[in-house]
Formats: structure tokens, C-alpha cells, sequence
């Protein structure tokens, strides 16, 4: 079996996850976590960088730190992953979902001052496979409306927009470690990056659950106590040595993904050209970081066959987001402005081709060999 997915591993996590163990200083912003924290503020050239449980959690914070509140809109794509819509719907919000762009499935920018109303609070841009929304344009609907801009960057770490890191461009960013992910943290892990300087001091505290913790163990108070909302968002440090492990070999993790991405793009132009199949559309200015590599097939039922097909050849491959305004909580916490023109039919046409750290020639070869004997035998 060729499998879809392989977390990825460098040799060094164990190692480091022994040094934290044994330095009692396990329960978060220990040894790892400061060496996490100091490569992403220097990497991707941001205000903080906080480590969190998860990127769920670091979308959650974003939603506190804007003082989201009931009545607020907020709008996204529909087609992402249920944490993007939740975090919000947590705090009182409704979701204003609008239509995606069909060659990269991100949010339609064109469409965005449309939705807006007296009540909308912020812009949630989904950077989708690594590759970057117009961020130009969705800025400066933002700073003309006075809205904040939240990036769920979860899938684009190492990935930029006109040299710019992506969850650096908006006030705040939100990226995911989960085992899914080009780099993890032990399965599950996410950051929230804060690009404003105002939300740098109330961040840390909503993360240590509405303490001023964080500036007592500066020497920056002589006590803590409640201060703000907040809740259990640290990441442990078991985790994070397990990320450092990754973040030490960042720049090979990434171009190793990005040979098999090319891999995969050269051996699929035929049947690209023939019409059959439409590969991932990278815009100008965007550098991706392949996170995933998709396939657009012509329908729903060719892509059920085309799966099955690959499953029969031991090749897992899958689809991806079923559209949240199509779900049963989406139709009660949102509402989709203007017309489902591509999410719907688009969602319904991809495909995701095994990728991960590692992954050998021989077996994408393999995967590239079945796809073009699936499409001699249709």
C-alpha cells in the first residue's frame, strides 16, 4: 500500500524529546518550545509566534483577541475545514461563506465587498494547499471597511505571496502541525502568529488561560492572577522538541516535497492536455511549499471510480473538504453569500495523490503509471 500520508520524521525527534523529559520542564514554553518560538519570529520575520495545541485553538485565540462578538460576521470560504468556521461560531458569530476561485480553490477576493455589512467583523483568507490568496486586494477591502484579516495559513508553512511569508500579511495567522501537515508536532500542534503589535501582550495571556503568567515568569510582576478570558492553549514541550526535530531540517523537508510535487506535474501534462484531468494552478507571486498535490477530474462519479480504482492498486488517495455551507451546523451558523458558482461542483471534482517527506521516485511513478492506465481503460 501506498499510503496517502507519512508524518514526518528527521532522526532527531527522540533525542530531543528525552533532553525535555529529563528537564523537568515539560508542561510548555520550556527549552523547545523558546527554540520553536525564536525560528518562526526569525523565518517568517512576525511580531510573536506562540505555540499551541493545536490550530484549532490558535483560530479560537485569533477569535478572542478581535473581540469577536454574538451578531458579528465573519467571512470565509466554504470550502475549508470545519476549525476555520468554529472558532468563531464559538464566540457568538455567523459565518458568511462566499464562492472560491476555481483554479486554486481559494477564496473569490472579487467577491468579498459584496458580503460585507454593518456587522462584519473580519476576513478569514484559507491559503489552500500552500498556495497564497490574493492578499493585495483582501487587504485592502480590510483597511478600507475596517476589518481585521485572519489567514488560516494551516496548510503554509514555508509558503510566501510576493515574499512575503504567508500568516504574516493579515493582523493575525494561524498554521497547524497535525500529523497531516509538512512539518508536526507529535501528531497535533499549531501556532498563532501575531503581526500587530497590540494583540502581542493579551496573546500570551489568553493562552495562559487569562493569566499574566508569561510576565511572571519574566520577572515582570511579582504574582500572577486572572486577568482576561482565556483558556488551556500551551503547547507541552514533549511536542515541541518533537517540532524542532523538523523545524532543524526545515529547508530539506520542503524541497524534498517539492521534487515529488514536480514529479507529479510533469508526469501528468499529458492527460492534462488531452483535458481529461486539471492540475494545481500556482499564480504569480505565490511560492507554494507542496503541501498537497490534486487532481481535477471531470465529475463526481469519475472521481468515485478513480479513487476505487487506485484503493484496487494499493494507491490511498482521497478527497478533501465536503463544502461547510452544505453541512447541517453550516446551515445553522452561516449562510452563503451570492451564488455556489465553482465550491460545490469543484469540491466534488478532487483528487489528493499521496505526498509526504520521503516518498520514493519509484512509488509516485507507480501512482502515475495506474492514473494513465485508468484513463486507457475509460
Amino acid at each position: 500500500m501506498i499510503p496517502f500520508n507519512e508524518p514526518p520524521l528527521t532522526g532527531n525527534e527522540e533525542k530531543y524529546i528525552l533532553r525535555s523529559i529529563k528537564s523537568n520542564k515539560i508542561s510548555g514554553d520550556g527549552e523547545f518550545t523558546k527554540l520553536c518560538h525564536k525560528w518562526f519570529e526569525n523565518k517568517l520575520k512576525c511580531k510573536k509566534a506562540l505555540l499551541t495545541t493545536s490550530c484549532t485553538h490558535a483560530l479560537e485565540m485569533a477569535a478572542i483577541l478581535i473581540n469577536t462578538q454574538p451578531g458579528d460576521e465573519i467571512i470565509m470560504p466554504s470550502y475549508t475545514f470545519v476549525s476555520t468556521a468554529n472558532a468563531f461560531v464559538l464566540r457568538g458569530a455567523k459565518i458568511v461563506f462566499i464562492d472560491i476561485r476555481p483554479d486554486t480553490m481559494n477564496i473569490d477576493e472579487k467577491l468579498i465587498e459584496q458580503a460585507i455589512t454593518e456587522k462584519t467583523k473580519a476576513i478569514v483568507p484559507v491559503h489552500y494547499a500552500g498556495v497564497a490568496c490574493e492578499m493585495d486586494t483582501i487587504m485592502d477591502i480590510a483597511n478600507r471597511h475596517g476589518l481585521f484579516v485572519i489567514e488560516d495559513a494551516a496548510q503554509g508553512m514555508m509558503s510566501c505571496y510576493k515574499g512575503k511569508a504567508l500568516g504574516t500579511i493579515g493582523h493575525l495567522g494561524t498554521f497547524s502541525f497535525h500529523e497531516t501537515k509538512n512539518y508536526t508536532s507529535a501528531g497535533e500542534g499549531g501556532l498563532l502568529i501575531v503581526n500587530n503589535e497590540q494583540f502581542s501582550e493579551r496573546a500570551e495571556i489568553i493562552r495562559e488561560k487569562g493569566t499574566n503568567r508569561s510576565k511572571f515568569f519574566r520577572g515582570m510582576v511579582d504574582k500572577y492572577s486572572w486577568v482576561d478570558l482565556g483558556s488551556s492553549y500551551l503547547m507541552n514541550d514533549i511536542s515541541a522538541a518533537y517540532l524542532w526535530g523538523q523545524l532543524e531540517r526545515a529547508e530539506e523537508i520542503n524541497c524534498d516535497r517539492l521534487r515529488s510535487w514536480k514529479r507529479y506535474s510533469e508526469g501528468l501534462k499529458k492527460l492534462s492536455s488531452k483535458g481529461v484531468i486539471e492540475l494545481p494552478a500556482v499564480p504569480t507571486g505565490c511560492l507554494h511549499n507542496a503541501h498537497m498535490f490534486y487532481i481535477k477530474v471531470k465529475d463526481i462519479d469519475t472521481r468515485r471510480s478513480l479513487l476505487s480504482y487506485l484503493k484496487r492498486n494499493d494507491i490511498l488517495s482521497v478527497f478533501h473538504y465536503v463544502p461547510l455551507h452544505s453541512s447541517s451546523a453550516g446551515l445553522i451558523f452561516g449562510r452563503f453569500n451570492g451564488n455556489d458558482m465553482y465550491t460545490t461542483s469543484q469540491s466534488e471534482r478532487l483528487i489528493r495523490l499521496p505526498i509526504y517527506y520521503g516518498l520514493e521516485k519509484e512509488k509516485i511513478d507507480f501512482v502515475l503509471d495506474k492514473l494513465n492506465q485508468f484513463y486507457e481503460n475509460l
